[in-house]
């Protein structure tokens, strides 16, 4: 039984992590500074991971697999501790490296691209406008370089848009429901007219899991369903499935000029990922 370490495992995507691995039978530590509403099969650990010491590895558990969540400031994209934070995730995932971890996995972006239009995949050139993008590329370069000559398997899972779990998340989702909560009636929206690439969270953690625990497809992963949708669509599905009242005020605000039109991931290798976990 693999023993799974999950860093930044209270946050929006952590919490649905822990519980797949766990539900697959998993051992699992869970690394967080705070650790409610997680599922108690879990273990708790509190070790300071950007501590420095040599030994984090030894301190966090002597894990085969490391799924890499911890990340500050995630929704703010131009937050200063995206870079001021840098450093301290390279000495902590190469710490762990060094002391025998068998298999990493980060949590990418598809902010690590910027603009693009279309499907996207890792021959992708990133041309990052955020600083959360420009981070999270470094650190992939980063990895894949001081990790090439490397024993350990390095999977860089790169997210799309999530969906799902309004109650612990930001997205517009998020603030649609917040918005009915409080008995507005109208929500001010673009055109609505941009393609995205939707995955619900449950969904996006069991990409996770399922890519994460393997070791023959590696690299950069997008965990994805490569399926383009409207925001349009996709919001009044949204509204008419949680049989919301509020109407979306089109055109309230201006499509920004350097949001793509549409893009989207390319679902090839974490299909073929899923596939063979069926078979």
């Amino acid at each position: 039984m693999k023993t799974i370490l999950v860093t930044g495992a209270a946050g929006y995507i952590g919490r649905h992590v822990v519980k797949n691995a766990l539900d697959r039978g998993y051992r699992v530590i869970a690394s967080d500074f705070a650790f409610k509403g997680l599922d108690d099969r879990a273990e708790f650990c509190d070790v300071p991971i950007f501590s420095g010491d040599r030994d984090i590895y030894r301190q966090l558990g002597n894990p085969d697999v490391c799924i890499h969540l911890a990340w500050r400031d995630g929704f703010r994209h131009n937050s200063p501790a995206h870079m001021r934070d840098l450093s301290s995730h390279v000495v902590f995932l190469n710490h762990l490296v060094e002391g025998g971890l068998q298999a990493l996995s980060v949590m990418g972006t598809m902010h690590e691209v910027g603009y693009w239009e279309g499907p996207i995949n890792e021959s992708t050139p990133c041309k990052p406008q955020s600083q959360y993008g420009i981070a999270k590329n470094a650190l992939r370069q980063s990895l894949m370089l001081s990790m090439a000559d490397s024993p350990c398997k390095l999977h860089w899972l790169r997210a799309y848009y999530i969906t799902g779990d309004e109650a612990h998340g930001s997205s517009i989702f998020a603030k649609l429901a917040q918005a009915e909560e409080e008995g507005k009636k109208t929500f001010p929206f673009t055109s609505g007219k941009n393609l995205y690439d939707f995955i619900d969270v449950e969904d996006l953690a069991n990409m996770i899991v399922a890519a994460s625990v393997q070791t023959e497809i590696n690299g950069i992963i997008n965990v994805c369903t490569g399926k383009p949708q409207s925001l349009a669509d996709r919001v009044e599905g949204f509204l008419k499935e949680k049989h919301y009242k509020i109407k979306l005020d089109y055109g309230a605000f201006p499509d920004r000029p350097y949001d793509s039109p549409g893009t989207w991931g390319d679902a090839t290798k974490i299909n073929q990922i899923l596939e063979k976990e069926r078979t």
